[in-house]
């Protein structure tokens, strides 16, 4: 098993800037964190595990085919973002298409959440919900920083993710429906077979783009959901 304690360690220096979107998408690499999501992540993917990095004093128990690194509390500590305390995957992404502006199959996502851990509970919705692809906006946090994949609960790994050439108001949509106030009684709306579901960014709604609008109804002095729960029950509506 290989120690690390030093901070100017290449390897370490690599694995702290998967903490940030930067990191994650220079080097294809993401951490998996929570035991739980990290013994899930050995038994369904293994092969695209790059290193175990174990705390200081943990008495957890790998496979010996696994790569082992064992790090000093400080450096642990700055790469547990989550404070799980427990061991962290280096895992191999793979790289995320470009969306070609394709007509829907079934319900797709067009995101823009810049919350990552919004998104990681839209992507945990989306693979309960069966969505068939999720579009992911320039504007759009990374699914696979700590928070996304731990609201996620890995889902990030298994719903097909494609990536826009640009900002959510940049792109031409065609078979759309966003969540709006002003929109139709979500109860009363009739579904298309195939169609986009589109999220703006958090607190600022859909840009001036074409959609078919639609609303949740809601009682008691709420404004508005959270963008992640309004989603999640359009999505179940689609499915109904």
């Amino acid at each position: 098993m290989n120690e690390i304690s030093s901070g100017q360690n290449p390897k370490y220096k690599r694995w702290l800037s998967l903490t940030e979107s930067k990191g994650i998408k220079k080097e294809n690499l993401a951490l998996v964190s929570g035991e739980k999501l990290v013994r899930e992540y050995l038994r369904e993917q293994p092969s695209n595990v790059e290193d175990i990095l174990l705390p200081p004093k943990s008495k957890e128990e790998f496979p010996s085919n696994f790569r082992q690194t064992r790090l000093s509390s400080p450096l642990f500590k700055a790469l547990d973002v989550l404070g799980t305390h427990s061991s962290l995957l280096v895992v191999r992404l793979t790289e995320i298409p470009v969306w070609q502006n394709e007509p829907p199959r079934g319900l797709e996502l067009i995101v823009a959440l810049g919350d990552p851990s919004n998104l990681g509970a839209l992507l945990r919705s989306a693979e309960a919900f069966g969505v068939s692809r999720v579009v992911l906006t320039k504007e759009c946090a990374s699914p696979f920083l700590p928070k996304a994949l731990k609201a996620a609960s890995n889902a990030a790994f298994r719903v097909p993710l494609f990536s826009a050439n640009g900002s959510l108001s940049d792109l031409k949509i065609e078979n759309a429906v966003g969540l709006d106030m002003a929109g139709e009684d979500l109860n009363r709306f009739h579904w298309p077979k195939d169609c986009y579901l589109v999220l703006g960014e958090e607190g600022q709604g859909l840009p001036p783009i074409t959609v078919t609008k639609i609303r949740i109804p809601m009682s008691g002095k709420i404004e508005s959901l959270n963008a992640t729960v309004a989603a999640s029950l359009a999505m179940y509506s689609y499915r109904s």
